[in-house]
């Protein structure tokens, strides 16, 4: 069985001991919670997954810069377990929603109902209304249903009957898919994948780690080892994390070249669609988030390389012609890539 490497203070008590102090400049202390909580949180997910470590990765960084995260794969990879898994390790709400063909916008969001005692109509908050939300399958309802989220995902606040519901603090949709099964799915518009910050590919486990997957649970049955993995953070620490990630320091240079591999997607031979300035805002944020995920107060260019592809992925469109010939999103990042002179 695999030997999992314990960090420290792994099960201690939730304090919370960051200053929310606001500064342009990021403390070595600073930094060593934030990479010792994403560690442990790590850990804590590690205690039931068996590899998938850049998947807990760019959902850990998904969560310190706000966003929302798509996770795409097969059946049975732990894609809805990863999630769920997440949210335990946060001392916060959380939701799952079943994507259905009969799903209405009102089971998600709720709706207005009349209530006698006091002859007016109160709003009844849907499942949507939690800190971390679970979308199983998303494409399997219509696009009436998907649209319900369009203003929650953006906004972070849902509007019935021209009132305003705002969401808590954290709010984060985590929803999955498969690739495969097209019969009775509804794709997602192109509007509303460009909400999601990253598109997480899963892929199965090599041979390794599904014989460790075999040894793990080869005496737990019903997953048993779920009821050891333990809250590491509040949501006033997460706040805290999200303001650091926001003061990581990135240069004027580094923007350049995001913006130069964002605008190259628009006029690429390869692409039908290219990305949107959310996609340049996203790499600028996911690369904060890696950097002090690493342990570092500044950007590098290979932090940017490292984001680029799980921001760009589900925003780019290929053209009918170099689909058919095989070429994939993957190679024409890749290719953009390489084309850039990196900052010096």
């Amino acid at each position: 069985e695999e030997n999992l490497t314990t960090p420290s203070n792994i099960d201690t008590p939730i304090v919370s001991t960051i200053s929310p102090e606001m500064n342009f400049k990021v403390s070595a202390v600073e930094l060593n919670q934030l990479s010792n909580s994403v560690t442990n949180i790590k850990y804590q997910i590690q205690k039931v997954i068996v590899g998938q470590d850049k998947t807990i990765e760019l959902m850990m960084m998904a969560l310190l810069t706000g966003g929302h995260v798509l996770i795409e794969g097969m059946p049975g990879i732990a894609k809805t377990m990863m999630a769920k898994l997440l949210a335990k390790t946060i001392d916060v709400q959380f939701n799952r929603i079943q994507f259905t063909p009969d799903l209405m916008p009102t089971d998600v969001v709720g709706t207005s109902i009349f209530n006698m005692k006091i002859s007016d109509f109160v709003f009844s908050r849907g499942p949507i209304f939690s800190n971390l939300i679970l979308i199983d399958e998303i494409n399997r309802s219509p696009a009436k249903t998907q649209a319900a989220l369009f203003e929650v995902m953006e906004e972070l606040q849902v509007s019935v009957d021209g009132t305003t519901h705002p969401m808590e603090f954290p709010f984060m949709v985590l929803a999955t898919q498969n690739p495969m099964e097209q019969e009775g799915t509804y794709k997602l518009p192109e509007a509303q994948l460009d909400r999601f910050i990253f598109r997480i590919l899963v892929d199965y486990p090599n041979l390794n780690e599904e014989k460790k997957i075999l040894q793990r649970f080869k005496e737990d049955f019903t997953q048993q080892s779920l009821a050891n993995v333990k809250p590491v953070i509040k949501s006033k620490d997460l706040k805290n994390f999200r303001d650091i990630v926001q003061r990581i320091f990135i240069k004027n240079e580094l923007l350049d070249y995001i913006a130069q591999i964002v605008v190259s997607t628009r006029n690429h031979p390869y692409l039908f669609l290219g990305a949107s300035p959310r996609a340049s805002l996203a790499i600028m944020k996911s690369s904060k988030a890696l950097a002090a995920i690493r342990g570092r107060e500044f950007v590098t260019p290979d932090d940017i390389r490292e984001a680029t592809f799980p921001v760009l992925n589900h925003r780019i469109i290929l053209t009918p012609e170099k689909e058919m010939e095989g070429i994939t999103t993957k190679d024409v990042v890749q290719q953009i890539i390489e084309e850039i002179e990196v900052p010096r």
